[in-house]
């Protein structure tokens, strides 16, 4: 990462935590009112290929004794009324300020993967983990809808897993690779942009 890009994700995540605190405090509490604890969701996703880190959003489904995997749609059911708004408007995000403060993640770069991915495509991840992951980026901007189509039809974690390994693994990840090939502070502030805009019109 350059101290460029460190420099923007910095003054930027801080910035929202100011401006946006109120909103996170309010979110937090209507969800422990709503659903009840815990509010937060906590979950190993990678930084390198080598690193995990927990990455934080807030709770969007009931939970669950053993939870593993990608979300397809074996796990609608669990959705809450709660949490199908958060992850329409994707303030379910908010609380990766803070992995982003802690330099886990960058505002934009490829969304960071579930170590047993990492593991089953050791030479992928370790082209596509040369960037620091992100919130968003031009793969969650180009190819999340198409995805989430795609892993809603799934009937059980098997299915998913074949799905999302077989069509969205490779499909992500060159486009992670187009971004890393073109990456800059300029290119972010684009890609941070289209996501506001497109936050803003949900």
């Amino acid at each position: 990462m350059t101290p460029g890009k460190r420099a923007l994700d910095l003054i930027l995540a801080l910035v929202l935590g100011i401006v946006l605190g109120p909103v996170i405090a309010g979110l937090a509490l209507w969800l422990r009112l709503s659903q009840g604890a815990p509010v937060f969701h906590a979950a190993e996703r990678m930084t390198t290929p080598e690193r995990g880190f927990t990455l934080w959003k807030f709770r969007t489904m009931t939970v669950a004794a053993a939870d593993s995997g990608v979300s397809g749609g074996d796990k609608a059911a669990r959705i809450t009324p709660a949490g199908r708004w958060l992850r329409r408007t994707r303030l379910d995000e908010l609380p990766q300020l803070w992995n982003i403060l802690r330099g886990d993640l960058s505002f934009v770069g490829p969304r960071p993967p579930l170590r047993e991915y990492v593991e089953r495509f050791p030479e992928l991840y370790g082209r596509v983990l040369r960037s620091r992951p992100g919130v968003t980026g031009l793969a969650t901007l180009t190819y999340h809808a198409h995805e989430e189509r795609l892993l809603a039809a799934c009937a059980d974690p098997a299915e998913t897993d074949a799905v999302y390994a077989r069509a969205c693994v490779p499909r992500k990840a060159r486009l992670d690779l187009i971004y890393a090939a073109h990456r800059s502070v300029c290119f972010d502030l684009v890609l941070i942009a289209r996501t506001a805009g497109r936050v803003l019109g949900r």
